[in-house]
């Protein structure tokens, strides 16, 4: 549902979190801090888990207190967009393991936020930049690529890879290194 959706929370002047101009804004509640229970609260700031409810809240049209294929039907029609078709909402609801309450729901953004691309899709994106095969890509390269194509990398974000994953004496980056740590965690030895 997350990757399809597109979903984007915004704030506005008056501090409000949303998605799209029209839809409805939920009146805001104060929130207790969440302590121990479920990891998937472990795994984001306490401000980020209000903008999710924020934006589950919005989703939620009917206000029971679990996102279907109807909900998200209104919640496209309040986006401007009127004719999806029933297959993808069910496409969408399938994606989670069950009805989508708002645990659910911050699990499975939990899921797409933590890059959970496998380690081969990874490799093959990278391979496009090393047509010979070689394992590596010049510095150079790689940072003009991320530069100035798609989503531009800026000045800063390519000084925060390159000292996480400097080039070698050569002036190559090892992408199937950095896959790996991507992947894993942590170095190869």
């Amino acid at each position: 549902m997350c990757g399809r959706l597109g979903l984007h929370l915004k704030r506005s002047e008056d501090g409000k979190g949303g998605i799209g101009a029209s839809a409805e804004q939920a009146p805001k509640k104060a929130k207790k801090k969440i302590e121990g229970g479920s990891n998937v609260f472990s795994m984001f700031e306490q401000t980020q888990i209000q903008e999710f409810k924020e934006a589950f809240t919005i989703m939620d049209q009917n206000r029971d207190g679990f996102i279907d294929k109807a909900d998200l039907r209104d919640t496209f029609a309040a986006l401007g967009r009127l004719n999806v078709k029933n297959e993808e909402l069910e496409d969408m609801v399938k994606e989670a393991p069950g009805p989508i309450n708002f645990t659910v729901f911050l699990t499975m953004f939990g899921e797409k936020l933590k890059g959970t691309d496998p380690e081969e899709t990874i490799l093959n994106a990278f391979k496009i930049f090393d047509p010979e095969g070689k394992g590596h890509i010049k510095a150079d390269y790689i940072k003009e690529m991320l530069m100035t194509q798609a989503d531009r990398f800026s000045q800063e974000e390519i000084n925060q890879m390159f000292a996480a994953f400097p080039p070698d004496v050569s002036g190559n980056l090892d992408y199937k290194n950095l896959c790996y740590v991507i992947t894993h965690g942590e170095e190869k030895d």
